[in-house]
């Protein structure tokens, strides 16, 4: 059984209206490869170091899923928009399975 994949993003977005372009674009691609929410903004608390005010932590089925998605041409598309008003990180990681 190969180990979930996750996208833990961390922006200030500088254009709320152009960023509701974004998640209007992301939608299918995210459909397509399985992508499950588990935290999307949110009220937050930063207890060490720096981090920005948006947090998004998404579910993807396999690591691969989560990069697959992330290198699909309709995420690439969605991410030319986001990139235009937020300023961050996205990582991709693999989770964790005991």
């Amino acid at each position: 059984m190969s180990k979930k994949g996750y996208w833990i993003g961390n922006m200030d977005v500088r254009d709320a209206q152009v960023y509701e372009k974004y998640r209007a674009a992301n939608a299918k691609p995210f459909a397509e490869f399985g992508a499950k929410f588990l935290v999307r903004g949110g009220t937050q608390q930063v207890r060490e170091g720096t981090a920005h005010s948006r947090t998004v932590v998404i579910e993807f089925a396999s690591y691969a899923d989560a990069v697959a998605c992330y290198e699909s041409p309709a995420y690439q598309a969605a991410k030319d928009i986001r990139m235009t008003v937020s300023d961050g990180s996205l990582i991709i990681i693999e989770g964790y399975e005991s």
